[in-house]
């Protein structure tokens, strides 16, 4: 099962995949933010943002249903198992209370993670920084103070969100400075 989540920190926040792998957390969701994301604060991940699991849950306080039982037909199942292990324990929906209710959708979509770090510029797929556009011609990426020198694509300090808008920066600035030549 995939699904969005929301990651969130800095005042950004975006809804794209996630992905757990055997180093931490990874995926577009997660890429998107780190550039964001400032050393030594938390991300906000929201595993079920398009869900209001707490109303769900009221809804089906009539039901025998496990409070994990309605959380796994919206999380893959290792996740919920894992997520209920380490976090609440589950009980029939009909018994748990509207404060155990609501301290579980609250941990599902306000889980923070205060991230170690980065695996460094060797494994990294998003960086930033670069030659600073002030000091290039918007026209011909030409370096104002230096005559026949340009920088384009990724030397130069812009940065596009995932989905080939830095592609697309590369392209458009290769052509740019070639048509300047």
């Amino acid at each position: 099962m995939a699904a969005d989540v929301a990651a969130a920190a800095s005042g950004h926040e975006f809804r794209e995949r996630m992905l757990f792998t055997h180093r931490g957390l990874s995926g577009p969701a997660i890429l998107q933010i780190s550039s964001y994301w400032e050393p030594g604060t938390s991300v906000r991940i929201d595993l079920l943002p398009r869900v209001d699991i707490l109303a769900e849950q009221i809804a089906r306080r009539g039901e025998r249903t496990e409070t994990k039982t309605i959380v796994a037909a919206h999380l893959p199942k290792r996740l919920t198992d894992l997520w209920f292990k380490r976090n609440v324990q589950s009980r029939p929906v009909a018994t748990a209370s509207d404060r155990e209710l609501e301290r579980l959708a609250g941990a599902l979509h306000n889980w923070e993670i205060l991230p170690r770090g980065i695996e460094g510029y060797e494994k990294a797929e998003v960086t930033a920084g670069g030659v600073d556009t002030d000091d290039l011609s918007a026209k011909t990426l030409e370096v104002r103070a230096v005559r026949g020198l340009h920088f384009i694509g990724e030397v130069v300090d812009v940065t596009g969100h995932l989905g080939g808008f830095n592609f697309q920066w590369a392209w458009a600035s290769g052509h740019a400075a070639g048509k300047a030549l």
